[in-house]
C-alpha cells in the first residue's frame, strides 16, 4: 500500500514538480494549493505525512494546516515547506516536526521524508 501525502502550496509550479518526484518515488500524493482546500481535505481523507508551504493566503497560512494536521485522529507526520528558514521556533510550537528549505535537491528532500516518517512512527 502506497503512502499518503498532502502537499500544500500555492505556487502551481512546486506543487506539481513535488508531486510528479513523489509519485515516481512510491508515494500516493493528494495537493492543495490553499490552507483551507487542504483542511478539507485532512477532514475528508487519511494521510501518513503533510508537507506544507508557510506563506500562503498569508504568512501564517501554514500554521493553519499544522494545526488542522495535528487535530486529525490519524495523527500525520507534519513538515513546513519554505523559503524563509528564519521561521525561528514557532514551526517548532504549532506543531511541525520538521522544516524544509526550498530550493532542495531531490535526493535530500525523499531522505527527510523517509526520516521523518520513521520518526513520527517511531513516536505514535
Amino acid at each position: 500500500m502506497k503512502r499518503r501525502i498532502l502537499i500544500v502550496d500555492d505556487e502551481l509550479a512546486i506543487l506539481l514538480t513535488l508531486k510528479a518526484i513523489l509519485e515516481m518515488n512510491g508515494f500516493e500524493v493528494e495537493t492543495a494549493a490553499s490552507a483551507r482546500e487542504a483542511v478539507e481535505k485532512l477532514c475528508s481523507s487519511k494521510f501518513e505525512m503533510v508537507i506544507t508551504d508557510m506563506r500562503m493566503e498569508n504568512e501564517q497560512s501554514g500554521f493553519e494546516v499544522i494545526r488542522a494536521a495535528r487535530a486529525q485522529s490519524y495523527n500525520p507526520a507534519t513538515a513546513i515547506l519554505t523559503a524563509y528558514p528564519q521561521l525561528g521556533k514557532d514551526w517548532r510550537e504549532e506543531g511541525a516536526e520538521s522544516l524544509l528549505v526550498k530550493p532542495m535537491n531531490t535526493g535530500d528532500l525523499l531522505r527527510q521524508i523517509e526520516a521523518l516518517l520513521v520518526t513520527h512512527q517511531d513516536r505514535k
